[in-house]
């Protein structure tokens, strides 16, 4: 039988509203990006606290493909995502446990220059990056827009995966030595899978940065044919900057991805098995 004293009533709060009050503040503004996308086209954004739109219309969705090709740039950044979000995982993991490896003294020779890369603003490496890929012959090619995947993405990235490995045990990684594992094998059969919600969280950031990266296509993309869909959308903002229902429309567009690969790894990690949530189309 359950407690009804007085500590049933601060358990009910700290496990249902106050997770309930965060989530809202964090989904409002998706809400209100959506109710946005409804209204009808042309209309000027709110003056006050709108709900719902007052006469919802898919029109701004319908508008889209008409002024950019959608498709395209929608595939574009498929492409490159497609191939970033796995050489990352793979990059960052491969980092992160070869740190593991390292003796602590050499451990936190490594971490202190991560951090000190990780503190360098992004401004800083834009010219000489571009200087880079120019002579090389890169430019307006994919070729710049996946480089950052080869280098882990982001030494935060690398650093997760390092502290993710940490929970290994050193009993495991001795064992397989002994039976004549090889440190590659042990990374893919050992400690990968013991680091699920890692390479998962790395999956998700990894894939919410390409997808959204607007720099590196508006720096190294000159051909409309490859233009990436952030790219696309900030051409819809230059050419319609007062049409408010289009470009939340094409906000919505651009933020469900996130959201889908955002919910679907969640799955994933809830449940025991990682494609049990794929094989059953997300039921339990």
């Amino acid at each position: 039988m359950r407690s009804s004293g007085p500590t049933a009533i601060p358990r009910f709060i700290g496990r249902f509203v106050l997770p309930a009050l965060f989530a809202a503040l964090f989904a409002a503004p998706l809400w209100f990006m959506v109710v946005g996308s409804l209204r009808p086209a042309g209309r000027p954004p709110p003056r006050t606290l709108e709900l719902l739109p007052p006469d919802p219309s898919v029109a701004a969705y319908a508008r889209l493909p008409e002024l950019i090709p959608l498709l395209r740039y929608l595939a574009n950044s498929a492409m490159v995502v497609a191939v970033a979000v796995p050489v990352t995982v793979v990059v960052a993991s491969l980092t992160g446990f070869g740190l593991r490896l390292l003796t602590p003294a050499a451990r936190r020779r490594a971490i202190l220059g991560l951090l000190a890369v990780l503190l360098v603003p992004v401004t800083a490496v834009w010219a000489t990056r571009f200087e880079l890929f120019r002579l090389a012959g890169v430019v307006d090619t994919y070729v710049p827009l996946l480089a950052p995947a080869l280098l882990a993405g982001s030494p935060f990235l690398v650093l997760l995966y390092m502290w993710a490995f940490g929970g290994v045990p050193d009993s495991q990684l001795g064992a397989a030595r002994l039976e004549g594992a090889g440190w590659l094998t042990i990374w893919r059969r050992v400690a990968l899978p013991q680091v699920r919600p890692a390479t998962l969280a790395v999956a998700v950031l990894a894939f919410t940065f390409h997808w959204s990266n607007l720099i590196d296509p508006l720096l190294y993309l000159h051909s409309g044919d490859r233009y990436t869909y952030p790219l696309g959308l900030q051409f819809l903002r230059l050419l319609n900057p007062t049409d408010w229902p289009l470009l939340m429309a094409g906000c919505v567009v651009a933020t469900v991805p996130c959201v889908v690969v955002f919910l679907l790894a969640q799955r994933i990690l809830l449940n025991d098995d990682p494609l049990a949530a794929l094989r059953s189309g997300g039921r339990r």
